[in-house]
């Protein structure tokens, strides 16, 4: 494993790792914020379902939350600040993963809202395995975002 590991992070294939997990990070936190940046109060009611924030903030950050993922998403895919988008993905990834949990952990059921409208279900029955790949999901992006920050320098980025 570790010798498969040193092959993937030699001078040969980490440039062209590192542009490939930018344009899959990129291209999750780009495609799910454009689905929600043309209806924001639908963003606002996925982020009042997780029942974490109070409404003014909640509303605030589903509101915002569209435009930053965009923004971070065209950074990581065209190459610049890669480090800063690395911080920036792997956080909201963080993020995602708690707020998922916690509503899991209080039995709250929910559509995530990740790619476009979601919210609270109608259903009393948890959505234990939507959960659990979601939950999955974020962790293998948030994996991403460290190897792109650990090895910033990849192919066809304009940071140097």
């Amino acid at each position: 494993m570790k010798k498969m590991i040193d092959k993937l992070n030699s001078a040969k294939y980490q440039p062209w790792i590192t542009f490939l997990f930018r344009l899959i990070l990129g291209g999750v936190l780009l495609v799910a914020g454009a689905l929600k940046v043309t209806d924001p109060y639908s963003s606002a009611t996925s982020v009042r379902a997780y029942q974490i924030l109070p409404i003014d903030l909640a509303n605030f950050l589903g509101f915002v939350l569209p435009f930053a993922e965009v923004a971070i998403g065209i950074f990581l895919i065209v190459g610049i600040w890669v480090r800063l988008g690395a911080i920036a993905g792997g956080a909201l990834m963080v993020m995602f993963i708690i707020a998922i949990g916690q509503a899991w952990a209080r039995g709250i059921s929910l559509d995530c809202g990740c790619f476009g409208k979601g919210g609270l279900l109608e259903t009393d029955e948890l959505p234990v395995w939507n959960y659990t790949l979601e939950i999955a999901r974020d962790i293998g992006l948030a994996l991403l975002a460290v190897y792109i920050f650990r090895f910033p320098q990849g192919k066809l980025g304009f940071d140097k």
